[in-house]
């Protein structure tokens, strides 16, 4: 039994898993500052960005609020639209480059390569 738990847990994807839960921790601050400036923006633009008191209704002395739904979804669509404009997008197009500056330069072939090559070439000319 704890064989299996030892397999398990150094396995790659869990600890593939753990590092990315460690990192998106220590990002979610700086995509909860982004969203704030975003949301305080619309917020001088547009009024308060809260749209909570949105359709609210009492029922039976409970004050319903689905206006909160929206809020929520507004929200994610701010932090999702934040980490792909920010870091989603960035890192495609570091990447493209990357893969255009290799595909550029094309690798000169290994020595042995060429003198394989060579005397291939040599072979066909019936020396």
């Amino acid at each position: 039994m704890l064989k299996g738990f030892k397999e398990f847990i150094t396995r790659g994807n869990v600890v593939d898993m753990a590092v990315g839960v460690i990192i998106a921790g220590a990002f979610a601050p700086i995509v909860k500052a982004l969203t704030d400036v975003i949301m305080n923006m619309i917020g001088a633009i547009f009024g308060a960005p809260s749209f909570d008191q949105l359709g609210a209704f009492t029922l039976n002395g409970a004050v319903i609020m689905p206006g909160t739904i929206l809020t929520a979804l507004i929200n994610f669509l701010m932090v999702a639209a934040a980490v792909y404009f920010f870091v989603v997008v960035p890192v495609n197009k570091a990447r493209a480059r990357k893969a255009a500056a290799e595909e550029e330069a094309p690798a000169a072939p290994a020595e042995d390569v060429a003198l394989l090559s060579e005397i291939r070439d040599l072979l066909k000319q019936g020396r």
